[in-house]
């Protein structure tokens, strides 16, 4: 494997399971060129005259869709851990001989560590998405025969759009659908909210099969995927597990440490001048982020100023914020608990979008650029600011980027971390993983203070009077270094054995994660 060395110094392989790769070149240097990658032609009249497309199993929607060896299965994640669908594909897979097979779903969780066997067996030669938990945990072990590739959602967007990744088959789970393949994810016993990381999959693919266990009369209204996308519908007695849909991350941090970096967050907001008439900010999941839209929520009813929109991972929380005058808009790219789906449905003011409008890097613009402020966590920062989301300081991969990476172009990016977690710290000389470059990365706040880039001189002399603990960054390192006994150990990995690529949001490589000795 011959391994070059990208603009952030970082080396990283020239081919990645057969295709040839760009490493990245900096941020906003690499300009692409071509045309948007067309789906195939089909014409309506290889299709039933009544509108039903029901195929009675999933098994043999994916014969009808001529699946075989070596071919790229896609997956949506909206089910979260509670998902079935991408199991049952591929004991479909398994059982029809099939092998070879290209995993690519928009994240995974550790309810799919039933395809361990699959990674082992070869019926799945590697995953290009999320990979959470178990899954990433084999993969640093060396253990998947072909090489992991990590993308944002923007970036798993930007692939299937720029011709990168071309889906012979996407298999989309509907909580919702009619027999023409209409579909959405806000009705149903499995609703989980809005299904826009799927659109690209529905729309690009050379075959799409709309999975639901709530077929309704045609027309399935409202129709988040369009059926005239969509090849095969099967009918299933269940999605999987409703109750696992909601995230596991949606419950707000009663640690007084994590308490404290959300009220800093909000003051600091504040004390920047970003909480203002008509401001807007990318709210996510994490206990800590949670924290801080109730104080933020304090801040705005103090000063009598309402949000023109706020970005979403919607939780009850930010329903609260709509429902109660605070914010104009959610615009919703993925839906985390049960009133946060109840919102979407039935409330006009909270907007189903997809990576396409918020993420893509490679649109006309996109909505990440337009946010003033988004808080976001890592598992690592270092003193040049550069952050990690997907390995620990062990090198271990066991997380994914998600939309992390297209937030970090808002303007005003806020990293929440506690300094050290279980004795370890968090901001060390250099991250395991680079996934975002300092120069995107604003402001690093934890409980022993908060750390500006000094490349935002408007914000230091912003804050400078607020009575806020401002500090250096490597400030704040030496501290918790004495308090740890210094920094972690280095991760025991093989360097000349490349396990999986992180790839920046234009499609050009940013950086490897090494098989773990």
């Amino acid at each position: 494997m011959k391994l070059i060395k990208n603009s952030a110094q970082r080396l990283v392989p020239e081919v990645v399971n057969g295709q040839k790769q760009i490493p990245f070149k900096g941020v906003g240097k690499y300009k692409p060129d071509g045309r948007i990658a067309n789906p195939p032609i089909r014409s309506c009249s290889f299709y039933p005259e009544d509108g039903n497309k029901l195929v009675k199993t999933l098994k043999e929607a994916l014969k009808k869709a001529g699946l075989k060896d070596g071919m790229t299965i896609s997956t949506h994640h909206h089910l979260r851990n509670g998902d079935a669908v991408a199991n049952l594909i591929f004991d479909a897979a398994h059982s029809l001989g099939v092998k070879n097979l290209r995993w690519f779903p928009s994240a995974s969780f550790p309810c799919h560590s039933h395809l361990l066997r699959y990674l082992h067996d070869g019926t799945i030669h590697h995953i290009e998405g999320s990979m959470n938990g178990p899954l990433g945990k084999f993969t640093s072990e060396g253990k998947m025969k072909g090489m992991g590739v990590l993308r944002s959602h923007g970036g798993r967007y930007q692939s299937i759009q720029d011709g990168e990744v071309r889906i012979d088959i996407a298999v989309i789970a509907a909580p919702t659908a009619d027999s023409f393949g209409n579909a959405n994810g806000v009705q149903g016993k499995s609703a989980c909210g809005g299904l826009g990381f799927a659109l690209a999959d529905s729309e690009y693919a050379d075959k799409v099969i709309v999975v639901t266990d709530n077929l309704v009369p045609f027309p399935c209204v409202p129709w988040q995927i369009q059926g005239n996308n969509v090849d095969y519908v099967v009918q299933v007695d269940s999605l999987g597990d409703p109750s696992k849909i909601v995230s596991g991350t949606t419950e707000m941090t009663k640690s007084p440490d994590r308490l404290l970096i959300a009220e800093y967050i909000a003051k600091f907001m504040d004390a920047a001048g970003i909480v203002k008439e008509g401001f807007s900010y990318q709210a996510g999941a994490g206990g800590i982020n949670l924290a801080v839209i109730l104080f933020l929520k304090e801040i705005m009813k103090k000063k009598g100023v309402k949000a023109r929109f706020i970005r979403g991972g919607s939780t009850k929380y930010l329903v609260e914020l709509l429902e109660d005058g605070l914010t104009d808009y959610i615009l919703d790219g993925q839906t985390f608990d049960l009133e946060a789906v109840r919102s979407m449905r039935d409330n006009p003011n909270h907007v189903m979008t997809s990576p396409f409008t918020s993420y893509n890097y490679h649109g006309k613009g996109n909505f990440a650029s337009i946010v003033d402020a988004a808080i976001l966590g890592a598992t690592e920062v270092d003193v040049n600011f550069n952050a990690n989301v997907v390995t620990h300081s062990d090198g271990y991969l066991l997380h994914g980027i998600g939309g992390w990476q297209n937030c970090l172009f808002s303007k005003c990016t806020i990293l929440a971390i506690p300094s050290f977690r279980d004795r370890i710290p968090v901001i060390l000389d250099e991250v395991t993983t680079l996934c975002g470059p300092g120069e995107l990365i604003d402001v690093i706040v934890t409980e022993r203070g908060i750390a500006i880039n000094p490349r935002r001189k408007d914000l230091i002399e912003e804050t400078m009077n607020s009575g806020l603990p401002i500090r250096s960054i490597k400030e704040i390192q030496k501290e918790v270094y004495e308090i740890c006994g210094g920094p972690p150990a280095k991760p025991n990995v093989d360097k000349s054995k490349v396990v999986a690529i992180v790839k920046w949001v234009d499609g050009t490589v940013l950086d490897s994660v090494y098989k773990i000795k």
